[in-house]
């Protein structure tokens, strides 16, 4: 598991987001942040 999660953090693409799996409200707020993002850039 640990290695998995390691995995996540080092990853190098662009939108990618790494919340516990008892962290709803913070995958919401971050899925929210990346729409407001996408809204500001024209790019829908």
């Amino acid at each position: 598991m640990l290695i998995g999660l390691l995995t996540m953090l080092n990853s190098c693409a662009a939108g990618i987001g790494v919340v516990n799996i008892d962290n709803g409200f913070g995958a919401g707020y971050l899925a929210s942040q990346i729409n407001k993002g996408i809204s500001k850039s024209g790019d829908e």
